[in-house]
């Protein structure tokens, strides 16, 4: 191996191209999501009169609707008592109801024995915890508000308690025990099929205020939220989506995205709505949408939810609650200690709730407890519901029945634009132009010349290329554009198989599209999350999905490619390993018809086959929010024709 005299040459892998890009796909959709903060801070801004309020929170509703992707349509709970424990002053009821047919949501009722019903109701959601709704945090607020007249629905997320979705043979939760492994599982699988494993946490609670109203000893004008971390995001969630909300009390979730951005960045797939940033939406929109009815965030100064954010936010917010005239329904509270549900929280929230659904003030002291354990507090049989209910359903198994139906509904629609819907879901500018090229070196194997390029499809992106050149041959050759997931240089070495096509006379092109290769981000997890899946998360956030980004640096490398003097432009083709490549490679070929074809090693997997897994590998690289709506890629490979076909099949 030789390498030209003069030329610079980077001293890791003498097959990298440039340096430094780890951070460079984090960096450009951090601009990205600057800008769309700007843009919505100054709609924000704007906001002076309460009818401008009111278009605002049409707006969020109608768009964070949109972003879920809508809620099911009602059916029976069917509603049972399963048991109950009496306790001098309140008792607790064991239940469990059917959110959506066969989808089993167990429950604790805590009803006051003294004083006189109708009792204020509050809904209690449970943050990410093995025992839920029955944590040993969580339980006292529950058991606290009974005390003081005030009724209790406390239920288990999917995922946690006695729901737990991933089981072993011997009945053990397989993906941990705090609901975060399940909640991600599942929730990138929803995002397929165009919605969130949000609208199950968040219509779980909506039937459960539906359960509450039919119960007579419930006051239905009086009807709160609270809950903690991920019980934090669902009681904001709910105040923001259901209407018969009265109070709000969310503790240890509510900060800003431009704070949480840069560390710990994105959490569990609930936490992460497709477009939400590219839609103008933030943190404080849930208050506003909430506006004028009382909501209280509860902080904590040292939470890795920032306290930065949670204070700009509530100045954001506070501002709009005075344009409605209702500056004191937006409570704060503070206190110097890390993320939980602690007793400073807890006492603030037996205020909040004794002033607004109670019409009292009380100091919130929060006395020495006698607590019940998580067996005693089962409403199921087993202690989980997959092994108490034989028909029960999951929130996999509920969202490849949904891309089931979304097959079935493609079936008949009649003259896909396929081109025009890809390029709408993966988000792709529909001008393509020349990107910007760098020759920084070239080295040789014999009759093998090979170039090391730097590609720039846009500012802020740099594409590491390899280009195999033959020495002889015709003057314009069949040219490859060669895409492995696992990066360009996995197939580069000394008799590898981009040479091996080079030396019969073809030019091959091997790139490195953002996210793969050199431009992959550092393995190393943050905050708990891989980088990959907070990457892919952030892209989703801002309607930038990475395979749109991907495919746009391929159609960027193959209008360089039919640039060039030594190619045939009118034989091109792409050849792809791994599965993100193929599928990349796919997408490229049907947005660019003067590709002459696309070989993949391997028949790429259907979207609906994902969905249908009980469980899966690391797929977020996939994702692309809503296309099981429009196509799937047997689909793309049908339209493709003889265009496409697997190198068994060459």
């Amino acid at each position: 191996m030789v390498f030209s005299a003069g030329i610079p040459v980077f001293a890791q892998n003498p097959l990298d191209v440039s340096h430094g890009l780890q951070n460079m796909v984090d960096n450009y959709l951090s601009a990205v999501a600057q800008r769309q903060w700007e843009h919505r801070d100054a709609i924000i801004a704007a906001l002076r009169t309460p009818g401008q309020v009111k278009a605002r929170q049409e707006y969020i509703r109608t768009t964070l609707l949109k972003e879920i992707g809508g809620f099911p349509a009602k059916t029976p709970l069917h509603p049972q008592i399963t048991g109950t424990l009496d306790h001098s002053d309140y008792r607790v009821e064991k239940l469990v109801y059917e959110s959506v047919p066969h989808f089993y949501v167990t429950a604790n009722v805590y009803v006051p024995k003294t004083g006189r019903g109708p009792f204020p109701a509050v809904v209690g959601v449970a943050g990410h915890s093995g025992d839920g709704k029955a944590y040993d945090h969580y339980q006292p607020v529950w058991v606290s508000l009974a005390k003081r007249g005030v009724l209790v629905l406390a239920i288990d997320p999917p995922g946690q308690g006695e729901r737990f979705e991933y089981l072993d043979p011997a009945g053990k939760p397989m993906l941990g025990s705090g609901g975060t492994g399940e909640h991600m599982m599942a929730g990138v699988q929803c995002l397929l099929t165009g919605t969130n494993i949000a609208r199950y946490f968040i219509w779980d609670a909506m039937r459960g205020v539906d359960y509450l109203l039919t119960r007579p000893d419930v006051d239905s004008h009086k009807i709160g939220v609270a809950g903690n971390s991920g019980g934090g995001t669902q009681s904001t969630y709910l105040a923001a989506f259901d209407s018969r909300i009265a109070a709000a009390a969310p503790s240890c979730y509510i900060t800003s995205w431009q704070t949480l951005w840069p560390g710990p960045g994105p959490q569990d797939s609930e936490q992460v709505f497709a477009n939400f940033l590219k839609d103008g939406l933030d943190f404080s929109d849930f208050l506003i949408a909430f506006a004028p009815k009382p909501i209280q965030m509860a902080t904590a100064i040292q939470d890795f939810f920032p306290i930065a954010g949670a204070r700009a936010t509530y100045a954001q917010a506070q501002r709009i609650f005075g344009i409605l005239g209702a500056q004191e329904h937006l409570g704060y509270f503070e206190f110097d200690d890390h993320h939980g549900w602690s007793q400073p929280r807890r006492e603030a929230t037996y205020r909040w709730f004794a002033y607004w659904l109670q019409g009292r003030q009380e100091d919130g002291r929060e006395e020495k407890l006698t607590l019940d354990s998580p067996v005693d507090l089962r409403a199921t049989k087993t202690g989980q519901v997959l092994t108490s209910y034989n028909d029960a359903e999951t929130i996999q198994s509920l969202n490849a029945a949904l891309a089931g139906k979304l097959e079935t509904h493609r079936g008949v629609v009649k003259n896909r634009n396929f081109p025009r819907l890809l390029r709408t879901d993966l988000a792709i500018p529909a001008l393509q132009t020349k990107p910007t090229i760098k020759i920084l070196g070239k080295l040789s194997r014999g009759p093998v010349e090979i170039e090391k390029i730097e590609m720039s499809p846009e500012d802020g992106i740099t594409i590491p290329a390899l280009a195999f050149i033959p020495a002889t041959g015709a003057k314009r050759k069949h040219a490859i554009l060669y895409l492995n997931s696992d990066g360009k240089s996995v197939d580069a070495g000394e008799g590898g198989e981009m040479e091996k096509l080079a030396l019969q006379d073809t030019v091959v092109l091997a790139i490195d599209p953002r996210g793969w290769g050199e431009s992959a981000p550092p393995v190393a997890k943050t905050s708990g999350y891989k980088n990959s899946y907070q990457l892919a998360m952030k892209s989703i956030l801002t309607g930038r999905p990475l395979p749109g980004m991907q495919t746009f640096d391929v159609l960027s490398a193959f209008v360089y490619l039919a640039s060039r003097p030594d190619v045939d432009r009118r034989n091109i083709t792409i050849h792809s390993k791994g599965a993100s490549a193929i599928a990349v490679g796919i997408y490229a070929g049907v947005l660019e018809p003067r590709i002459a074809g696309v070989v993949s090693d391997e028949m790429p997997a259907s979207f609906l086959t994902i969905c249908r897994m009980k469980m899966h590998g690391d797929i977020t690289g996939l994702i692309v929010p809503g296309i099981l709506r429009d196509l799937d890629l047997p689909e793309l490979t049908h339209y493709l024709g003889s265009r496409f076909r697997t190198v068994s099949t060459q």
